[in-house]
């Protein structure tokens, strides 16, 4: 596995893709406090867990820390924010999470706490904890019932859906917090089991206030894991499955933003343009291979440094090949 690094309380937090936060011009805000997952899926689209060939460093950010920052960012939004902890790992991994919750869910202009896992580490006692700290929703990426074949998906023999959905109905049946399944399609390794799991998922009386169900689709990544087995579909073929299924089960599986209360809101200024020159300081390990994290030298944004494996406090000038939604990625010149 990468080296798990902690990153520095005097850095920003907006610009990475693995940690911090992202601001993509809606009135959800992503919150990425950790980068680690036990789980080695076969179609990871971030190639996350101990099996990971691409990754060189795993991040961990200050509680404090990404708490005041997203305090920032929640002002400028105003009412109605969603914190969603969405990470490139699984959020469980965060040793602080209930504390993370309750920092978010109790700040002004938040109204709903959201978080995106594969429930291999939820037990009884952190579901305990997440909804007295405040979660609002769980969106629970369950891939299969079948044992077998979700330990396979997962990459990992340690993997138990059957664990996964003894958790799955503690959360409806014991606690405030709904839950939303969200499976993978992994066409078509995966393909039969989606009767299954939007019928278990009815069952069990998933979606009390927002959708039951939330059918992914698996789609392939230039730095992510692939699997010969995996044939990847269109969007319209997608979407037509989706209606049939919905349609047999009486449910609706077409999703929209609108459904979640997703709407369009204002964005963090980018203060930088697409390939504009600028002077960084380098902190420490990129998170994948051949890539060198630093900040302007403002310190108001990360920039990743693509190509190149630089020393800690060496000064560069990059230009930016990428500032959408903040996330800045930059070259040497």
């Amino acid at each position: 596995m990468a080296r798990i690094y902690k990153v520095p309380t005097d850095i920003p937090l907006i610009g990475a893709i693995p940690f911090g936060l992202i601001d993509r011009g809606t009135n959800v805000i992503q919150v990425r406090p950790s980068t680690s997952c036990p789980l080695n899926c076969i179609f990871c689209s971030t190639d996350a867990g101990p099996k990971s060939t691409m990754r060189s460093a795993e991040y961990i950010v200050d509680l404090d820390h990404i708490i005041e920052w997203f305090r920032t960012l929640a002002r400028l939004k105003g009412r109605g924010v969603e914190a969603h902890i969405d990470t490139v790992g699984d959020p469980l991994t965060y040793p602080k999470i209930a504390d993370l919750v309750h920092g978010l869910s109790s700040m002004d202009g938040v109204e709903v706490v959201s978080i995106q896992t594969h429930g291999q580490l939820l037990n009884e006692m952190i579901l305990d904890d997440l909804g007295a700290a405040g979660l609002s929703r769980i969106n629970l990426s369950l891939d299969a019932l079948d044992p077998v074949l979700s330990r396979d998906l997962a990459g990992t023999a340690c993997y138990s859906s059957e664990r996964v959905m003894e958790m799955a109905e503690y959360v409806v049946k014991d606690t405030p917090i709904d839950l939303l399944i969200a499976p993978v399609w992994v066409n078509p390794i995966n393909t039969g089991e989606l009767d299954g799991l939007i019928s278990w998922a009815k069952r069990i009386g998933a979606g009390k206030k927002w959708p039951p169900l939330g059918i992914q689709k698996c789609e392939r990544h230039k730095f992510g894991r692939k699997d010969h087995r995996i044939r990847y579909i269109s969007w319209y073929a997608f979407y037509e499955h989706l209606r049939k299924l919905g349609s047999k089960h009486g449910i609706n599986l077409i999703l929209k933003p609108s459904g979640f209360g997703i709407r369009k809101s204002k964005e963090i200024r980018n203060p930088y343009r697409r390939g504009e020159k600028v002077k960084v300081r380098t902190i420490g390990p990129g998170w994948l291979k051949d890539e060198t994290l630093a900040v302007d030298m403002n310190c108001t944004r990360i920039v990743t440094v693509v190509g190149k494996e630089a020393d800690q406090g060496e000064k560069l000038t990059v230009r930016l090949l990428t500032v959408k939604d903040n996330i800045m990625v930059g070259k040497p010149v």
